[in-house]
């Protein structure tokens, strides 16, 4: 299997690392590191073993998953968004906290500068701009795609202290497809 190429119309494949996989017609490309391929587009695939379905398909389980809401799982991210484009003046410096998690909340921050993310860190911030507040469920759901972000703030389920206008700034961002797209990848790299 070493080498093959893998083609959209298999159901299943075992991937080793080095091996590559094209796109499917509709350029959907398989999740995790790899990302969104072009059609006819080549890609290899970074890490070891692992056993995937063909698509994006975000219940896929890899031996690279990092656990949800740790160190690790923020620096994966992080990682993953290097390639998202740069959007001049979308810069904030952003406290999350995580309320009644099975081990306590949990704090972390995020530090964007024109779209980049340049830090992303467990703990406080302690010039953070804005503070958004949530249950460790409804955060949870938000994650797996399953709870729109917008809606949740709508409904008070994510509470906003700070500059309201510097977050209201950033949603072209998260609107935008290639940030669903990092959304995607990332919940493929997480395990709940």
């Amino acid at each position: 299997m070493a080498g093959e190429a893998h083609h959209g119309s298999e159901p299943e494949a075992v991937l080793m690392a080095g091996e590559a996989h094209h796109g499917s017609e509709r350029g959907a490309g398989w999740p995790g590191r790899i990302g969104a391929t072009r059609p006819g587009r080549l890609t290899s695939w970074p890490r070891t073993i692992s056993t995937l379905r063909v698509g994006c398909d975000p219940s896929i389980r890899r031996n690279d998953m990092a656990k949800w809401l740790t160190q690790e799982w923020l620096d994966e991210g992080r990682k993953l968004s290097e390639t998202q484009p740069e959007r001049p003046g979308a810069t904030a410096r952003m406290q999350y906290v995580i309320t009644g998690g099975p081990d306590g909340d949990v704090k972390y921050y995020w530090v964007l500068e024109n779209g980049k993310l340049l830090e992303s860190q467990l703990g406080e911030l302690a010039d953070a701009e804005v503070t958004l507040t949530q249950s460790h469920e409804d955060a949870m759901r938000i994650q797996k795609g399953e709870l729109d972000a917008n809606a949740a703030f709508m409904q008070g389920r994510v509470r906003v202290t700070g500059n309201m206008a510097k977050l209201m700034s950033l949603l072209p961002i998260t609107n935008s497809a290639e940030y669903k797209a990092l959304q995607t990848e990332i919940l493929a790299i997480t395990e709940f």
